[in-house]
């Protein structure tokens, strides 16, 4: 069974950080430009961060830019993405995807997700 598996949600307080982390299962994904993204309650989904196959190229929603980092262990089939400095707006629940490259578009089901809640 092909899945994406979500993981390190949980509650902190502004200006804490966390490690996301996007283990895939049943495929592997070490070609695929992956990506996360978030939704909050009530909004649309949001791209937040993308990185190439290689792990070279990336990118990120100009909200988290400078805050968050993506990042990939293709030998354990796993994205990452480092969240500091959080904010009350970073609250949302995460996901994570293959991508077409250089886009938000998604190539793959997501996971369940893992929610993320920042207190102020």
């Amino acid at each position: 069974q092909v899945q994406l598996v979500e993981s390190g949600g949980g509650s902190v307080q502004a200006g804490g950080s966390l490690r996301l982390s996007c283990a895939a299962s049943g495929y592997s994904y070490n070609r695929n430009c992956m990506g996360w993204f978030r939704q909050a309650p009530g909004k649309g989904r949001q791209g937040v961060a993308t990185i190439s196959a290689g792990g070279v190229g990336t990118i990120y929603a100009d909200s988290v830019k400078g805050r968050f980092t993506i990042s990939r262990d293709n030998p354990k089939n796993t994205v990452y993405l480092q969240m500091n400095s959080l904010k009350p707006e970073d609250t949302a629940m995460y996901y994570c995807a293959a991508v077409v490259c250089g886009s938000w578009s998604l190539l793959s089901p997501t996971g369940q997700g893992t929610q993320v809640t920042v207190s102020s």
